[in-house]
């Protein structure tokens, strides 16, 4: 991280002895004539910009203890354009379709103000930006998760961005998602069958209609919502499962999105017991025994970084055309290796 080349040290009064360091040197810092907020305290220590003895945010403060603050230079709020490398699926005047890695943040946001999809799209589309609510900015019309890969379309011009926001408003958009999820969702199961807002439709399909909100004890995480929530549907089956008949601890499904809420397909994967292989938030390593899969299976399996989820296919009326497209995109070498693996120990 980029520091200023003034460190600011602060000595802890006798009056706030006992408190946590990152509430302490909160207060110290305003008696200083520093506007810091515990939040960005905190962010700070976790960040390595606070030198001291014994650096935790919760730990308690002595009287006399001194630390060293060293505050990050302050970040344009205007994304900047950044030469970053895209995978360009099809561009015209008015839109462009990428092909997003994981680990790419769609917009900068607190504390991934750049190396964003935006900052690379300032500078992939330059002047070709004809401007949207008066910037010269890219149109997000929608947002894939900083770990899922996949297509997403963003406008260029003002007609674009209101034709595709409308198509998303009217669920006109077709997007189809591939994930590989723990278990197999089965349409026999009679605990899947008792769930609420579940419904079992033509071709195989699962039908989850369970309104989404915060969780309502960690404000990061989404959950399903018995009231308050917004309206959520998404639409899953099998494509593929593996195991043994009796024991299936594996499955690639076909996602298909009615609504677009955040972290939707993977809240919904959990509510039915199926979360996504790989997903550190609503997800839960249950590797299979070793007697039906093979070591370096399971060890795939535990060890896979991110929730295994990718935005294969996007379709939708071009605004300006009135022409209908659809885009495909391949599963990322990562998900593909995993699906590999699981097909080779059947």
């Amino acid at each position: 991280m980029t520091v200023s080349s003034d460190p600011v040290r602060l000595v802890i009064p006798e009056a706030l002895a006992g408190q946590r360091l990152d509430r302490a040197l909160a207060s110290a810092a305003e008696a200083a004539g520093l506007a810091v907020s515990r939040s960005r305290i905190s962010a700070l220590i976790e960040a390595g910009a606070v030198l001291g003895d014994g650096i935790s945010a919760k730990r308690k403060v002595r009287a006399g203890e001194a630390f060293e603050l060293r505050m990050p230079p302050a970040v344009d709020p205007v994304p900047q354009p950044e030469q970053i490398a895209l995978n360009v699926v099809s561009e015209d005047e008015d839109l462009i379709v990428v092909n997003k890695p994981a680990g790419m943040v769609v917009h900068p946001a607190p504390g991934a103000e750049t190396g964003t999809l935006v900052n690379a799209l300032l500078a992939h589309c330059g002047d070709t930006l004809a401007g949207i609510g008066g910037e010269r900015r890219p149109g997000i019309v929608h947002r894939i998760d900083r770990q899922t890969s996949g297509l997403l379309v963003s406008a260029k011009t003002e007609r674009a961005h209101a034709g595709l926001s409308e198509q998303f408003a009217a669920h006109t958009i077709d997007r189809r998602y591939l994930a590989l999820c723990w278990g197999c969702p089965d349409r026999a199961d009679p605990r899947l069958a008792g769930l609420e807002a579940i419904a079992f439709e033509d071709g195989g399909w699962i039908r989850i209609d369970a309104a989404i909100a915060r969780h309502p004890h960690d404000r990061k995480r989404m959950a399903v919502a018995r009231t308050d929530g917004r309206h959520a549907v998404t639409r899953l089956r099998v494509m593929e499962s593996f195991g043994p008949a009796a024991a299936k601890f594996a499955s690639l499904i076909e996602c298909r999105l009615e609504t677009g809420r955040t972290h939707q397909i993977r809240v919904h994967t959990q509510h039915i017991g199926h979360a996504l292989i790989g997903d550190p938030v609503y997800g839960r390593a249950r590797p299979p025994s070793r007697d039906v899969a093979s070591d370096d299976l399971r060890t795939a399996l535990a060890d896979f970084g991110r929730q295994a989820l990718h935005a294969a296919s996007l379709g939708f009326t071009h605004p300006a055309t009135g022409v209908r497209h659809e885009f495909s995109s391949d599963l990322p070498k990562d998900m593909n290796d995993l699906l590999m693996l699981l097909r080779r120990n059947e």
